[in-house]
């Protein structure tokens, strides 16, 4: 029903200096940049996913709703867009178990050379989802599909694609109930760990997973949910720390992952602000 993660949309302010840090962060390159009503947007393509950077300009829907965003949350991650390929059958279901939609409609970002992209769009109802935006898109089959974005960096030390989102929650038992019964998501991991002070559940989402993440000394409450952070797959993270050390990025010492067999890195001064992780396999003998 729900095949993946289109995109991660982020909210920012100053949109030209946000993306060249996402492509110094990446090791790729945005090779497309359009215009809605008020709002102007760059999209990196990264193999399993996209980063769609977007920006208030002027008078408009885009920009009126982006700027009340930014005006009560500040930059970081808008929403998260959940890819289907038959948007009236996933909406149908989704509505059986108490998530409402909006009536899906066309989002086109025109270029300045002429150029259109449009995807289908539908909204989940925010209460709902407990205050984390999230967004079914429909992408047209006509045509040929959008290409990961250049690389600007070597391969092994470039972003191939995103591991897991983290969405951090008050009420575990409710975003249970959220991504794992009503979104239908597959719950792979469910584990409380006092050392870590958290309980962590993961949600498979196409080839990667959503990790809704729980304070377990801050006890249950009704406050929302909000995605927090982003690991991304690298397939050398030595090479890739190397690379982002040299880009002038704060980053940690190369470290044993908690998932087993990986290796990884912060990034501790990664764009907005955002929670960053690198991760890759451990090298084989």
């Amino acid at each position: 029903m729900i095949d993946g993660l289109d995109h991660i949309a982020i909210a920012v302010r100053d949109l030209d200096a946000t993306v060249a840090s996402y492509e110094k962060l990446t090791g790729h390159s945005a090779d497309w940049r359009a215009g809605f009503p008020g709002a102007r947007h760059a999209y990196i393509q990264l193999g399993n996913t996209a980063l769609d950077i977007v920006s208030p300009t002027g008078e408009g829907p885009s920009g009126d709703v982006l700027r009340a965003r930014l005006d009560s949350h500040g930059e970081g991650i808008w929403g998260l867009a959940l890819a289907v390929s038959d948007m009236a059958k996933v909406r149908h279901r989704l509505e059986r178990v108490s998530l409402r939609s909006s009536e899906p409609g066309p989002m086109t970002g025109l270029a300045e050379d002429g150029a259109t992209r449009t995807w289908l769009t539908s909204v989940l109802h925010p209460k709902a989802t407990h205050g984390t935006n999230l967004f079914l898109v429909d992408v047209p089959k006509a045509g040929p599909p959008w290409a990961p974005s250049p690389l600007a960096a070597d391969p092994a030390a470039a972003v191939s694609g995103l591991d897991h989102v983290v969405v951090r929650t008050p009420d575990p038992e409710r975003a249970a109930a959220l991504y794992g019964a009503r979104l239908g998501l597959d719950m792979r991991l469910d584990r409380s760990n006092p050392d870590w002070g958290s309980r962590l559940m993961f949600f498979r989402l196409g080839d990667l997973v959503v990790e809704v993440a729980h304070d377990l000394k801050a006890g249950v409450s009704a406050g929302p949910d909000s995605p927090w952070g982003l690991s991304w797959r690298v397939p050398d993270p030595d090479a890739a720390r190397a690379r982002l050390a040299a880009e002038g990025f704060d980053v940690s010492e190369v470290r044993t992952g908690r998932k087993p067999g990986t290796r990884v890195f912060t990034v501790r001064d990664a764009p907005n602000g955002l929670p960053t992780l690198m991760l890759g396999l451990e090298k084989t003998p």
